[in-house]
């Protein structure tokens, strides 16, 4: 059982150092793969989160407890992208 074993070991160990090489390098662009999808996702929503008018409206309250007099469901959410009304300070 040991010489087997001690053949397998003389026969894999050639392809050893040619397997780590490709799963490491493998890791590390998977691992940039995945910064570079989740930075990509992170500025988008923030794109999308600045379009919000709600902290420029004359209804908006600043209060945690009762954001907007019109919609306070609403605000400061996606929701309120498109709000009819809107109106500048």
């Amino acid at each position: 059982m040991l010489s087997f074993l001690s053949f397998v070991i003389k026969w894999i160990q050639p392809f050893l150092i040619p397997i780590c090489f490709v799963i490491a390098w493998t890791t590390i662009i998977m691992m940039f793969l995945n910064l570079w999808t989740a930075t990509k996702e992170t500025v988008k929503t923030a794109k999308k989160m600045h379009q919000i008018p709600c902290h420029n409206c004359q209804f908006f309250t600043n209060n945690y407890r009762l954001k907007c007099t019109v919609h306070p469901y609403i605000a400061n959410t996606e929701e309120a992208i498109g709000c009819k009304d809107y109106q500048a300070n």
